[in-house]
């Protein structure tokens, strides 16, 4: 399988045979943990090839989203909450598990009718489903945080984005696929490992990328070749599906977190000059850029329930990465040593450094409107909740209490504090 996969040619064999990386499983088995103990080996694990799932795809044989084995009961819930797809509140937890761990593709489908997107580009609904399907699978599940389950959350954030007023009178069909598509594949192969994890193991995505965006650039290619390997927009002319994918990849390329600053002092320009022009396409990319990159660490200006989850699970992602760190004598990365980075502190960071200042541009674009003041009215109260457990959590410490860990109790007391 591994040979095969290797003499593929083209953007196929660059996504799916050349791109591996460290398969959580695999390394969570005693047997195998038992036997590596040297950085070499870590780096015999980062080039296995993801071989059983590649060969598939390449053979043409793509899995099936299951929705349809689901109960009839199910099918109805799901598609009453589509009903309410573009409510803030929306519960992507709830909606995967009603259609069966497939709310990517279910989503998608869902969104591409409901914005006119099929009838306009004259869309095959098989091989657009099919798509779908890759870009779904093509997420590792194993992930606590950067799953399917993630890319569907961040679709949904971008469609009540694309529906703010001051942006959704301006955009075009192309702007609407565009938003919603690199929304979807943004983070498509994510290997649950951050970019200084990548560089500081000599993986050869960081030597390809020359340590720039190295993730974001993967993502972005490996949508291409999904892209190339569908032939959903084969139909199209040449010059518009090379525009559609260079744009796809300023948009991916846009959620690098490293590049938070050029964005946000850009966007601060714009809106102290008051020379956005929406009417320009250039502008408007820009725009999408904002709401993407808003989409993607939407996740504290959820409301508490969803909120709490997402920032535990992807606080389990940097654990992991530490304990994977710590076993093959690495240096800790910042933020993944369970011991000393606790959930409650990584939020409170992130969000008065990252959220905050990305959130309050965003509103000071759309206007205040309601989604936008509900969003910083969640993202408030939850990081005043956070410092809550903080305080709790210092309290324990100095009680004999070292396990960093949100106790019953507490877990109670914040629930009884939450508001409808």
């Amino acid at each position: 399988g591994d040979a095969r996969v290797r003499g593929q040619t083209g953007v196929v064999s660059e996504r799916r045979g050349s791109y591996p990386f460290i398969d959580f499983r695999l390394l969570n088995n005693t047997t195998l943990s038992g036997e590596i103990g040297t950085k070499k080996k870590v780096k015999r694990l980062l080039s296995f090839q993801r071989y059983f799932h590649a060969s598939r795809l390449l053979r043409g044989i793509v899995p099936q989203a299951s929705l349809y084995l689901l109960d009839e009961d199910y099918l109805g819930q799901a598609r009453h909450m589509l009903s309410k797809v573009g409510m803030w509140d929306f519960d992507i937890f709830l909606f995967d598990r009603l259609t069966n761990g497939n709310s990517l593709v279910t989503l998608l489908c869902h969104l591409f009718n409901v914005h006119g997107l099929i009838h306009h580009f004259q869309l095959d609904m098989v091989t657009l489903h099919r798509f779908f399907v890759m870009v779904q699978e093509d997420y590792h599940s194993q992930n606590p945080y950067h799953n399917a389950v993630h890319a569907a959350d961040v679709t949904q954030a971008m469609h009540c984005y694309l529906r703010e007023p001051k942006l959704a009178s301006f955009l075009t069909p192309s702007d609407i696929m565009l938003g919603l598509l690199a929304a979807a594949a943004h983070d498509v192969d994510h290997p649950g490992v951050n970019q200084p994890f990548l560089i500081k193991t000599k993986h050869h995505l960081a030597s390809l990328y020359q340590n720039v965006s190295v993730l974001e650039n993967h993502h972005w290619r490996s949508t291409i070749g999904m892209l190339r390997e569908s032939r959903l927009l084969a139909h199209l002319p040449k010059e518009v599906t090379q525009d559609i994918e260079q744009q796809l990849g300023s948009l991916i390329l846009a959620t690098d977190i490293n590049r938070q600053n050029e964005f946000l002092i850009r966007l601060k320009s714009h809106l102290d000059n008051q020379d956005l022009r929406l009417e320009d396409a250039q502008d408007r990319h820009f725009m999408l850029q904002i709401a993407l990159k808003c989409a993607d660490i939407c996740n504290p200006c959820r409301v508490w329930n969803l909120s709490k989850q997402w920032s535990e699970r992807v606080c389990e992602e940097f654990y992991r990465q530490g304990d994977l760190e710590q076993k093959f004598e690495l240096e800790i990365s910042p933020l993944c040593n369970q011991q000393k980075d606790t959930v409650p502190s990584i939020q409170i960071g992130f969000m008065t450094y990252i959220v905050e200042p990305l959130f309050e541009r965003w509103a000071q674009f759309t206007g205040n409107t309601p989604l936008s003041e509900n969003m910083l009215t969640h993202l408030r109260r939850n990081k005043a909740k956070w410092r809550s457990l903080l305080h709790k959590q210092h309290s324990s410490s100095r009680s004999n209490d070292h396990s960093g860990q949100v106790t019953s109790s507490q877990e109670q007391t914040l629930n009884e504090e939450e508001t409808p």
